[in-house]
């Protein structure tokens, strides 16, 4: 899972709901669309503050920046039924969300399973959209190992949807015997985060990172920039994947040094940067940032 750097929003940034043709979303904003407008869509057991650490860079290089809890994520309601958390369900929210800004196309940014959500959602309409980025996304359903683990994990919730913490409690169990402890902050905010999520959107949406078909060749024809963005190693996807998807996708490349699944927690300052010179570029080049 995504654990955000920080916990408090930067001075530049403001927390509020988005009201939308499709109900209204926890967002956090910054900036203003100088440039242009940015809506930052989290992954799968994420929500808003994974892109914490991205808000004031983007914000100070002159983009709006959005930051938004999917229906049933954390801080945006979401109905008790898993058909209301297919990945073309959830595409619907974002065109809804886009709409809603306004000021022009935005630049989409998916991280993890939102990046699948986010290629659906310009598969089903690209015109409100100036690029897509896909960070730490690959081009179908995810690594088998991790398959495996969130089959259980779906198993889990589907048993005890009504014991979210107990459900947390076992998760964390499995954590790593070595692992850095979390600070007390972030491990109340994480549980909070995980009990405040509606079940059937972790059911649905684990089951679209099991079974997402590859749409790779789809979405290379859409006449539309996109740039595939990772850290040097990933759990759910192999590195090599994306550098071929980005292939396929004829789209840019970035590699963030110090990051691996989540570079917009684990080195937000250089994957602001990245995202800043691609949307600015006007071109698609394969670059790397090390």
């Amino acid at each position: 899972m995504s654990k955000p750097p920080r916990l408090t929003l930067p001075s530049v940034a403001r927390a509020r709901r988005l009201g939308t043709a499709r109900g209204e979303f926890a967002v956090h904003e910054a900036g203003e669309p100088l440039r242009g407008t940015a809506l930052l869509v989290p992954g799968f057991t994420g929500s808003k503050e994974d892109f914490i650490g991205l808000l004031e860079p983007l914000a100070a290089a002159g983009y709006r920046a959005v930051a938004v809890d999917g229906r049933g994520q954390y801080e945006s309601p979401g109905p008790r039924d898993e058909s209301a958390y297919t990945c073309e369900e959830l595409a619907r929210d974002l065109l809804a969300q886009a709409e809603a800004l306004g000021g022009g196309p935005v630049h989409l940014v998916g991280h993890s399973l939102g990046g699948l959500i986010s290629r659906a959602a310009v598969l089903r309409d690209p015109a409100p959209f100036a690029s897509l980025t896909l960070m730490s996304s690959g081009p179908a359903a995810i690594a088998e190992d991790q398959q495996a683990r969130t089959k259980l994990l779906i198993a889990a919730l589907e048993a005890l949807r009504d014991d979210m913490p107990a459900v947390w409690a076992a998760m964390r169990a499995q954590d790593p015997a070595d692992a850095v402890p979390d600070s007390p902050a972030l491990a109340d905010f994480l549980r909070e985060r995980w009990l405040s999520t509606v079940p059937e959107q972790l059911i649905g949406t684990g089951r679209v990172l099991i079974s997402e078909p590859d749409r790779v060749a789809e979405l290379a024809e859409v006449p539309l920039r996109k740039l595939v963005l990772s850290g040097v190693v990933d759990y759910a996807w192999p590195v090599p994947l994306m550098d071929e998807m980005a292939r396929r996708l004829r789209a840019a490349r970035v590699v963030v040094e110090g990051a691996e699944h989540s570079p917009n927690a684990e080195n937000p300052q250089v994957t602001a940067d990245a995202l800043v010179a691609f949307w600015g570029s006007g071109a698609c080049p394969e670059v790397s940032v090390r």
